[in-house]
């Protein structure tokens, strides 16, 4: 499956979870510590909102500060929503031009890129789904291509900080991929 297809499958998950967020849970706690449900997901909103800009060859000094702080405003489902129809009309160019985009860390493959947010969408879309009580809906094809992709950057995720300690798990791949990145499947809010 091509990352386009895998983008769109994982970040429309996404806006699905977040469009049953009940107005009183956007306070509830994530199996991402620091964060509670509105921080995830304006993080995730925050991301498809970069995405456009980076791939059009804008540079992060580009975009400066224009989304940092709150980008859900009083509509989070419909910020998400046209967050991730925007992501995912900027991507398929420059993945087929085999392009780069301008990241914090230098220059990388657009492929590569929306890798990194399909992982991002699909694993913050099981933290956003367990937090708030709904049914995790982790695409099993997007499963597998985020679990073979990451194998060969998990030790850089965590060495980075960008994900905690392996959690060890007997389950199947989804199971697998969640400790991989440092979740315990067995999450309760």
């Amino acid at each position: 499956m091509d990352v386009v297809e895998l983008h769109r499958r994982a970040s429309e998950e996404f806006v699905r979870q977040v469009a049953v967020v009940r107005p009183e849970q956007w306070g509830d706690r994530t199996p991402c510590a620091d964060w509670d449900v509105r921080t995830l997901v304006n993080h995730v909103v925050g991301e498809e909102r970069w995405t456009v800009p980076l791939m059009a060859g804008r540079t992060i000094e580009d975009v400066g500060d224009s989304l940092d702080g709150d980008v859900l405003g009083d509509d989070p489902a419909t910020a998400a929503a046209d967050a991730a129809r925007a992501a995912q009309d900027s991507i398929a160019g420059p993945v087929m031009a085999e392009g780069t985009v301008h990241l914090s860390y230098g220059e990388e493959d657009a492929t590569e890129y929306v890798l990194q947010l399909v992982a991002d969408h699909l694993i913050h879309g099981w933290d956003l789904a367990v937090a708030i009580g709904s049914e995790p809906r982790l695409d099993p094809e997007v499963v597998d291509a985020i679990s073979t992709w990451f194998k060969d950057r998990e030790g850089l995720y965590r060495d980075g900080g960008a994900i905690g300690s392996r959690v060890e798990t007997a389950g199947g791949a989804e199971e697998q991929l969640l400790g991989a990145f440092g979740r315990d499947p067995a999450w309760k809010p």
